[in-house]
C-alpha cells in the first residue's frame, strides 16, 4: 500500500469499525503464525486452503507452524483457549487484518490480502446469521459500493450435508470424464468442493444437479425459511442460489457469499456462514456460531470501478524562513490543531530548507486551503500572512496569536 492509496484503505477500516463498535461487537487480534493442527483441524484436510495454500514450514524446534489462512478457526482457538464463554454467552467479534495464501497472483487474489470479518458465538438462532447478512449490507452501502450482489442458501445439518453428499455422488457418477481433473478427484474427497469450480465445463455438468436447500431436515427448513423471511422484512435484497457453498468444511446452515462483477469471474468481495459444530470440534462447548469476512482488496477494486475519490479534507499550509519562525511555526500548527474542532483538518508544516517559493509550490501541490507566511520580520511584528489559495479572500496580516481563530473562520 502506498501513501497515495492509503485514504482507501483508512475508509474501509474507520468505516467498519464504526458500525461494528455502535452493534457491540468487541475486537479480537490472533497471531499471524498459529499451530498448523488449528487450519487442518478446523478447516479440513480435503480442502483447498489446507490441501494447496497455506504458508506451512517447520521451526527451529520441528514444529508445524502456518501463517494463518482465514480468521475464524484461530478466533475459535482464542475463544477456547482463553474460556471466553463465561465472559459472555454469545460474542460478538470482530477483526481487521492479513491473511496469506499460496495462490498465483492476479487481480484480487494475492498472497498476502487483508480482511474485515465477525463472528458471533453462542447461539444457534437464525437471527444471528440475520444480524451478520445485515450488517454486511449496512457495510457495504457505508463504504459508497454500489451493485453488490447477496448470494444465499443452506448446507443444512452434519446429517443433512452427508446424506446430500451421497445424492451428488451418485449425479456425477456417470458425468466424471466431462469434469476438470480436480472436481474429478473432488469426488471421492470432498464431493462439495465440486459445486464451487468456476470451470465452464463443471458449471454446465452441474445445472440439473440436486439442490443443498431441497434436502433440508425439518428443523434445517424450518431455520432457513425464518432467514430468508426476515431478511424480506428488512428490506435487505438476496439470490438463493441452490449450488452455493463455501471452501472450508466448518460450514453448516445459512452459508452468504456478496459478488460484484468488478472482480471479473472470481467475483466474490465477501463470504460467510453458520459453523455449528466447529467449536466443539476445536475442543470446546458445543454451541453454534455464524461469521463472515469481507475481502479489503477486492472491496477497493470494485470502489474504484465507480470512480470513488478521497474525501476533501480542508488543509493548512505553514511556510517558514529561518529557524525561529520554523520553530514558531511548528507551535502555531500544534495549536491550530488543537482549537480548531474540524474534521479531516490536516495541517502541514515545511522541516526542510526550503525557500518560500519552493514551499508555495509544495503547498499548491498538496491542495492547500489556506497557507500561513511568516518569516523574520513577519516574527518580529507578531504577525503572519495568511493567504487564502482559491483567491475568493485577500490574503490578510494577522496576529499569531488569532491564527486559529482566523483558520476557523475561513474553513468552517
Amino acid at each position: 500500500m502506498l501513501p497515495q492509496d492509503a485514504w482507501i484503505w483508512h475508509k474501509l477500516e474507520s468505516g467498519a469499525r464504526e458500525i461494528f463498535e455502535a452493534s457491540g461487537y468487541s475486537e479480537i487480534r490472533t497471531p499471524i503464525l498459529e499451530d498448523t493442527a488449528v487450519f487442518t483441524r478446523g478447516i479440513g484436510q480435503a480442502t483447498d486452503i489446507v490441501s494447496k495454500e497455506m504458508f506451512t514450514f517447520l521451526d527451529r524446534k520441528e514444529r508445524s507452524l502456518t501463517m494463518r489462512p482465514e480468521g475464524t478457526a484461530p478466533i475459535v482457538r482464542a475463544y477456547i483457549e482463553h474460556a471466553l464463554l463465561n465472559v459472555a454467552p454469545i460474542s460478538k467479534l470482530y477483526y481487521i487484518g492479513p491473511m496469506f495464501r499460496a495462490e498465483r497472483p492476479q487481480k484480487g487474489r494475492l498472497r498476502q490480502f487483508h480482511q474485515i470479518g465477525a463472528e458471533i458465538i453462542g447461539t444457534n438462532s437464525p437471527f444471528a446469521d440475520i444480524e451478520s447478512i445485515m450488517q454486511v449490507h449496512a457495510m457495504l452501502a457505508l463504504f459508497g459500493l454500489k451493485d453488490f450482489r447477496i448470494k444465499l442458501n443452506s448446507l443444512g445439518c452434519r446429517a443433512d450435508k452427508a446424506e446430500f453428499a451421497d445424492k451428488l455422488k451418485d449425479y456425477l457418477k456417470d458425468k466424471a470424464a466431462g469434469l476438470c481433473d480436480d472436481c474429478r478427484s473432488r469426488i471421492d474427497k470432498n464431493v462439495l468442493r465440486v459445486l464451487d469450480c468456476k470451470n465452464e465445463g463443471c458449471g454446465s455438468i452441474l445445472t440439473g444437479a440436486p439442490g443443498v436447500a431441497d434436502n433440508l431436515c425439518g428443523a434445517c427448513g424450518e431455520h432457513y425459511e425464518k432467514v430468508k423471511l426476515n431478511l424480506r422484512s428488512l428490506g435487505i435484497g438476496f439470490e438463493e442460489t441452490k449450488n452455493l457453498v463455501r471452501g472450508l468444511d466448518y460450514y453448516t446452515g445459512t452459508v452468504f457469499e456478496i459478488t460484484h462483477a468488478s472482480i471479473g469471474a472470481q467475483d466474490a468481495i465477501g463470504a460467510g456462514g453458520r459453523y455449528d459444530n466447529l467449536v466443539k470440534e476445536m475442543g470446546g462447548a458445543d454451541i453454534g456460531a455464524v461469521g463472515y469476512a469481507l475481502g479489503m482488496e477486492r472491496i477497493i477494486i470494485s470502489l474504484l470501478s465507480q470512480d470513488i475519490a478521497p474525501g476533501a479534507g480542508k488543509k493548512v499550509f505553514i511556510a517558514t524562513l529561518g529557524d525561529e519562525a520554523k520553530l514558531e511555526g511548528m507551535k502555531m500548527a500544534r495549536n491550530i490543531r488543537d482549537k480548531v474542532d474540524m474534521e479531516g483538518l490536516a495541517v502541514l508544516t515545511d522541516v526542510g530548507e526550503t525557500s518560500l517559493k519552493s514551499q508555495m509550490r509544495s503547498a499548491d501541490k498538496s491542495g492547500a486551503d489556506i497557507v500561513i507566511i511568516m518569516g523574520e520580520d513577519e516574527l518580529k511584528q507578531g504577525k503572519a500572512i495568511v493567504k487564502d489559495m482559491s483567491g475568493k479572500v485577500p490574503q490578510a496580516e494577522v496576529s499569531i496569536d488569532a491564527i486559529a481563530e482566523e483558520v476557523r473562520k475561513r474553513l468552517c
